[in-house]
C-alpha cells in the first residue's frame, strides 16, 4: 500500500507564492499518478492538478497558467508550485497517489490566501 505525507501550505498575501509537497512511501513504484485535491471552506472537493508516470500534467482551468505540478526523478515526490495566489485559493489542499487501481490521500494542508 502506499502512504502519502504532505507538507507547505500556511498563510501568504494575494499574488505570493507557496509550494506543496507529497512524499509517497510503502510503495512508490506502483503509483501511476499524483496530484492534489483542494476543498474551500464550505464547499466540495475538487481535483486542482494531477501528474503521471509520463510526466503529463493536468490543471483546473481555475489555476492554469499560476500553477505547476511536477514530480522528482525516482517519482516518490510530487510538487505543487502555485503562484500569483488568489482568495479564492483559500482551501484545505489534499495530496493523493493512484496505485494499486486505488486512490490513496494525504492528511490536508491548509492554504489561506488573505491580506
Amino acid at each position: 500500500q502506499v502512504q502519502l505525507v504532505e507538507s507547505g501550505g500556511g498563510l501568504v498575501q494575494p499574488g505570493g507564492s507557496l509550494r506543496l509537497s507529497c512524499t509517497a512511501s510503502g510503495s512508490p513504484a506502483s503509483i501511476v499518478a499524483m496530484g492534489w485535491y483542494r476543498q474551500p471552506p464550505g464547499k466540495e472537493r475538487v481535483l486542482v492538478a494531477t501528474i503521471n508516470n509520463s510526466d503529463q500534467t493536468s490543471y483546473a482551468d481555475s489555476v492554469k497558467g499560476r500553477f505547476t505540478i511536477s514530480r522528482d526523478n525516482a517519482k516518490n515526490t510530487a510538487i505543487l508550485q502555485m503562484d500569483s495566489l488568489k482568495p479564492e485559493d483559500t482551501a484545505v489542499y489534499y495530496c493523493y497517489a493512484y496505485a494499486y487501481l486505488r486512490l490513496s490521500w494525504g492528511q490536508g494542508t491548509q492554504v489561506t490566501v488573505s491580506s
